[in-house]
């Protein structure tokens, strides 16, 4: 008995729990830390229209690697600073103005 629930409690913990969410790099101006503006489409509770609101969070980019434009996946973490609760799990799409900005050297 207590076998099957060590291994539920197992296969628990293999599965994340947290949440994740996939949005636009708005802002990187603070170091480590990126803006992701999140667009969410809700149906409103009387007349059923489907709205769209935006979200912005602040999420930890360790290698400062994500630029303005990008799509990124992030992830719920613990509190890291005030407003940053949330780490940056991946890079979905690379923007196309981030790619001109790199291949044109500043003079």
């Amino acid at each position: 008995m207590s076998e099957a629930t060590v291994t539920s409690a197992q296969t628990g913990d293999t599965q994340s729990r947290r949440n994740e969410k996939v949005g636009n790099v708005v802002s990187t101006k603070m170091q480590k830390t990126i803006v992701v503006e999140v667009e969410m489409r809700k149906a409103h509770p009387k007349y059923k229209r489907v709205m769209k609101t935006n979200k912005k969070f602040y999420a930890h980019d360790e290698q400062n690697s994500a630029r303005v434009g990008d799509v990124v996946r992030i992830r719920e973490t613990r509190p890291l600073s005030k407003l940053k609760r949330w780490q940056l799990e991946e890079i979905v799409r690379r923007s196309s103005l981030a790619q001109i900005e790199e291949a044109v050297p500043t003079a």
